[in-house]
């Protein structure tokens, strides 16, 4: 009988591996076929439905996060150095990650190995809450990508959009609760991975 009698709380207990934040394990919890909105619970590790998907977007990629990464002082410091910006703190979640796959995947609760590209610099109510692009390890379709310049504009675009109107009023938003300032390449996101994995230790280790 094998001794681990216990499922791994998805957000402490997967390692993203030892070849991280270059290629790493990550969690899965949205597809985009998926019309309510889900996201681990932190105390449980068990999947949550969050809400339903308020408008007629869905998410144009499978969406996660990143295990044992936190979004905090470290995670903040970097999105304020990089705009010049001053109050800004971390959402003090763990790093999310949209990851490119060409062969559809029907359901989350999964890990799978991904290859960071770029990423998006997204502030949501001065949090920082960044949005790592990635692809799927072996994709016959994207695996030729290593950087996001390499992605079709379109694509970029689509991703964009989605974060940029998820939580909007479908009228005119004079203040829209949600902005990404700079689109960002793959080493600028193996940075950020960074500062979210060193916020994690600081904070649970």
């Amino acid at each position: 009988m094998s001794k681990n009698l216990h499922v791994s709380h998805p957000w402490h207990g997967i390692d993203p591996g030892p070849k991280a934040p270059e290629e790493m394990d990550v969690f899965i919890e949205m597809t985009p076929i998926d019309t309510m909105k889900y996201e681990v619970d932190k105390e449980s590790g068990y999947i949550r439905v969050d809400r339903p998907q308020k408008y007629s977007n869905h998410s144009p990629s499978l969406y996660g996060f990143i295990p044992r990464t936190y979004c905090a002082e470290e995670s903040a410091k970097r999105c304020m150095d990089r705009l010049g910006r001053t109050g800004i703190v971390g959402d003090m979640d763990p790093l999310d990650i949209c990851v490119l796959s060409s062969n559809p995947i029907n359901h989350g609760n999964i890990i799978l190995t991904a290859i960071p590209i770029g990423g998006l610099r997204m502030i949501d109510k001065n949090e920082a809450d960044d949005k790592i692009i990635a692809i799927l390890k072996d994709d016959p379709v994207f695996a030729p990508i290593r950087d996001l310049k390499d992605l079709p504009q379109t694509l970029v675009n689509k991703l964009r959009h989605y974060f940029l109107t998820y939580k909007a009023i479908p009228v005119i938003n004079e203040n829209p609760p949600v902005e990404i300032p700079e689109v960002y390449d793959r080493a600028e996101a193996l940075i950020v991975i960074g500062a979210a994995m060193r916020d994690y230790d600081n904070h649970f280790k």
